[in-house]
C-alpha cells in the first residue's frame, strides 16, 4: 500500500507527479491511498506505510485527460484522486477511453468536472464586493461560499478584472488579497468577518429595481442558474421576491383584462408579441434561419395544435404548416370536421433548424435546449389565447407543453392535463405520415391521426 500527501485539496501538481510515478511503476489503483496534509481519505490509511513515489520514465496522455484532471482536482468529491488515478492507470492500455462517455468512470469523471465548472462560473457571477476603508484608503471585500476547491483557480480571474482595485475575497477555506501589484493568500475566514453593505448598494438595488421586466421572469429558470444559496450575498437579489410577487400579479391582471376585449387588448397583446418574436436570439436557430415563423389563427380560438417547428417552405413563407406536412394537416382536419380558420396553429420551435446539403436544406430535429429557449413564446401564446383543448403534434411539441420526454405511443388517444391545467391531446406529427414507405400503412395511419383529431374536437364539449 502506497500513500500519497498532497499539500493542498486542489493540489493538481502534486497528484500529477505522483500519478506519473506510480503509473510508470505500474502500481495498481487499489494499492494506492491518496491524502491531503494529516486528513486521511481512506479508512485504512493510517495502517498503510508512506513509500517514496518512484521517478516518472516518461508518458504520454491525451490533452483532453490533462484538462479533465486540473478540473476534478478541484472538485470537493473525496474520492477525486483515486478516480483520476483509476483513468489514468486505464489510459496507458486503453489510449482512447477518456473519449468514450459512455465509460462509466468518464461519465462520473465527466460529471464532476462539470459541477466544478459551474462552480466556477457562480463565483465570478455572483461575487459582490463591498467598499471599506481602511489605513491605506478603499478596500473591496466580497464573501463567497463555494462548493468546491475553486478559489485559488479563479484568482487569475479577479486579479484581471479588478486589477486597479484593492480587494480581498474571502471565503471558508481560504481567502485571497491583492493589493494592486501582488497576490496574496490567507487563511479562512467567516462571514461575520465580510462587511453587510455600503452606500452603492442602494443605488444599484434602485437601478436593478427600475430595469427589472415582469415580462421575462421565469421563476424555476432563475433558480436553476442562480440558487437561493447566492441570494444573501447579493444585493439586487434582496429585491427578487418582491419584485416577482409583483411581477405575477401584474402580469395576471394584464392577461384578465386583455382577454375581457377579444377583439382589442388580446389581439394587441398578440401583435406585440409576434412583432417581439421576430426578433428572438434566445437560441443560435434564429442565425441561419430566414424569420421566426410565429402561430395564426384567431386568439379566441378553443382549440390550439402544438408542431414541431417550421420546414423549408414555412420558413420562407413565415407561416405555420403550408409545405407537404401542412397539406397532410388540412386534409386530416377537413376530415375530421374541423375548420382550421377557426383553429390557432403554432410550432413548439419558431425558427427553422436544418442541415444544408447542396442547395437543398434537410430539416434537423431541434434539441432540448432550443426547445426549452422556445417554450417561453408558447407559453405566452397559451395565456393569451387560452383554448380549452391543445394538442401536441410529435414528441417535440409534447416536450415543449408537458416539461418533459413524452411516448406518444403511450399517451395518445386519451385526455390529459398540461402543467397549468388545460385539456391536451397527443398525436403524431402529419410529417410522420409522409415518412411511411408503405401506401397501405400511410392509409391506416391517417385514418388514426384523423380519430386523434376528431378525438380533440369532440373534447370540447
Amino acid at each position: 500500500m502506497r500513500v500519497v500527501t498532497l499539500d493542498q485539496p486542489d493540489d493538481f501538481d502534486g497528484w500529477r507527479d505522483a500519478a506519473r510515478g506510480l503509473a510508470a511503476d505500474e502500481v495498481p489503483p487499489d494499492d494506492v491511498v491518496w491524502q491531503v496534509g494529516d486528513v486521511a481519505t481512506d479508512l485504512f490509511a493510517g495502517e498503510a506505510e508512506a513509500r517514496a513515489v518512484p521517478a516518472s520514465t516518461g508518458f504520454s496522455v491525451p490533452r483532453t485527460f490533462i484538462d479533465l484532471a486540473r478540473s476534478v482536482v478541484l472538485s470537493s468529491e473525496p474520492e477525486r484522486f483515486a478516480l483520476l488515478y483509476t483513468l489514468l492507470a486505464r489510459l496507458r492500455q486503453e489510449p482512447k477511453l477518456v473519449e468514450d462517455r459512455a465509460d462509466p468512470l468518464v461519465r462520473r469523471l465527466d460529471r464532476i468536472a462539470k459541477d466544478v465548472r459551474r462552480d466556477i462560473h457562480k463565483m465570478r457571477a455572483f461575487l459582490r464586493f463591498r467598499e471599506v476603508e481602511d489605513a491605506e484608503g478603499s478596500r473591496y471585500v466580497a464573501w463567497f461560499e463555494p462548493d468546491h476547491h475553486i478559489v485559488r483557480a479563479n484568482a487569475a480571474f479577479f486579479v484581471n478584472r479588478f486589477a486597479s482595485m484593492r480587494w480581498s475575497i474571502l471565503t471558508p477555506e481560504v481567502s485571497l488579497h491583492w493589493d494592486g501589484e501582488t497576490l496574496q493568500e490567507g487563511p479562512g475566514a467567516n462571514k461575520a468577518d465580510a462587511p453587510e453593505g455600503d452606500p452603492t448598494e442602494e443605488v444599484w438595488k434602485t437601478y436593478y429595481a427600475s430595469i427589472f421586466n415582469p415580462a421575462r421572469v421565469k421563476v424555476g429558470a432563475m433558480l436553476r442558474e442562480m440558487p437561493r444559496k447566492y441570494w444573501k450575498n447579493m444585493p439586487e437579489t434582496q429585491l427578487v421576491p418582491q419584485l416577482i410577487a409583483g411581477a405575477q400579479a401584474r402580469e395576471a391582471r394584464m392577461i384578465e383584462t386583455a382577454r375581457q376585449d377579444v377583439g382589442g387588448n388580446s389581439i394587441a397583446a398578440w401583435e406585440a408579441l409576434r412583432e417581439e418574436a421576430a426578433g428572438c436570439t434566445r437560441c443560435p436557430l434564429y442565425k441561419p434561419a430566414t424569420q421566426t415563423v410565429f402561430g395564426e389563427g384567431p386568439v379566441d380560438a378553443a382549440l390550439m395544435f402544438v408542431g414541431e417547428q417550421p420546414g423549408d417552405q414555412e420558413d420562407l413563407a413565415g407561416k405555420p404548416f403550408v409545405g407537404p406536412a401542412g397539406q397532410v394537416f388540412d386534409r386530416a382536419l377537413a376530415a375530421a370536421g374541423i375548420d382550421r380558420s377557426r383553429t390557432y396553429v403554432t410550432n413548439a420551435v419558431k425558427h427553422f433548424k436544418f442541415e444544408q446539403r447542396g442547395k437543398r436544406r434537410i430539416h434537423s430535429k431541434p434539441g432540448t435546449g432550443e426547445i426549452d429557449a422556445c417554450r417561453w413564446w408558447i407559453e405566452q401564446e397559451q395565456m393569451l389565447v387560452k383554448p380549452q383543448v391543445t394538442v401536441a403534434l410529435g414528441a417535440t411539441a409534447a416536450r415543449s407543453l408537458f416539461g418533459k420526454t413524452m411516448t406518444i405511443g403511450r399517451e395518445r388517444g386519451r385526455e390529459m392535463r398540461l402543467p397549468d391545467g388545460g385539456a391536451a391531446w397527443i398525436t403524431v406529427h402529419p410529417s410522420y405520415l409522409l415518412r411511411l414507405p408503405d401506401a397501405a400503412q400511410a392509409e391506416e395511419e391517417f385514418a388514426r391521426f384523423v380519430e386523434d383529431l376528431k378525438l380533440a374536437g369532440a373534447a370540447l364539449g
